[in-house]
């Protein structure tokens, strides 16, 4: 689906079904220098099973037109404007990576509008090593190969994959090489800038899932419980670690991550977002 958004052309993908702001609505954000295309699996899923999925190419990515948003805080206010636009009063959102700090601040500036949170693959701060953040201005090739080498789990980097005949970094790599030159530096860099979120957490009001995996070198789980611990305001934070995964969970194990969603984001599918 296409839509006109301050002025964009923006592309939303549905999961395959027509858009139905009836249906309750879940948000899904990608990562630094990916589209929409990461969640197809799970956004489907629930496409089919009553819910309106609703995956942005951000601006700038993928078949969205630019310019690209620089700042967390200009992401997650895009975020809300996707919604108004939409027509779509409350949603859950889920984010991945850097899509869980524009979720995260969205929901904090629009807690009445957020009915559940889920944070894939997330800390709080989130840096960005400088070998990293240079490689992604002056040789992307090399920035590409450092976060595959980082996000993927040992086996997925020797060709294991739950969809035989995939090679999971090769299309990662792919993936990333499509994107305009600047753009992984410009998502890396909101990542490393931004500073906000043990506050944002703190505004939160809806139930919260924090969903990582073991064998993630990006994010590691035993760097979440900071952020865990300043969700004060919170109905309830739910922890799940998925073994045999790395950064890349929701194409190395694509179904626990459907599963540990579904599961979370249809028992608050009622829920209210602010107590």
């Amino acid at each position: 689906m296409k839509l006109t958004l301050a002025g964009r052309d923006t592309y939303v993908y549905t999961g395959g079904r027509a858009f139905d702001a009836a249906r309750p609505t879940i948000v899904f954000i990608h990562g630094a220098g990916h589209d929409h295309s990461v969640w197809t699996l799970q956004s489907r899923y629930f496409a089919t099973h009553g819910w309106n999925p609703v995956v942005p190419d951000l601006p700038g990515h993928g078949q969205s037109a630019g310019p690209q948003l620089t700042s967390i805080e200009a992401i997650a206010d895009w975020v809300l404007a996707l919604l108004d636009g939409l027509g779509v009063a409350t949603a859950t959102l889920a984010g991945h990576s850097m899509g869980s700090l524009v979720a995260l601040q969205a929901a904090s500036r629009a807690p009445e509008r957020v009915r559940s949170l889920v944070l894939v693959g997330s800390v709080a701060p989130m840096p960005v090593a400088p070998p990293l953040l240079d490689a992604t201005l002056a040789a992307r090739d090399k920035a590409h190969r450092m976060i595959n080498q980082w996000s993927y789990a040992p086996g997925s980097q020797l060709g294991a994959s739950s969809i035989p005949g995939l090679n999971l970094t090769a299309i990662n790599e792919r993936l990333m090489q499509r994107a305009a030159p600047g753009v992984l530096h410009t998502d890396m860099s909101a990542c490393n800038a931004y500073t906000g979120g043990f506050d944002a957490a703190a505004r939160v009001t809806c139930p919260v899932l924090l969903l990582s995996a073991a064998q993630d070198r990006m994010t590691p789980p035993k760097a979440i419980a900071p952020l865990a611990n300043a969700f004060t305001s919170a109905r309830k934070v739910n922890k799940v670690v998925l073994s045999g995964a790395g950064h890349a969970m929701m194409a190395e194990a694509p179904g626990a991550v459907l599963d540990a969603i579904w599961q979370f984001a249809d028992s608050n599918r009622s829920s209210e977002a602010v107590p």
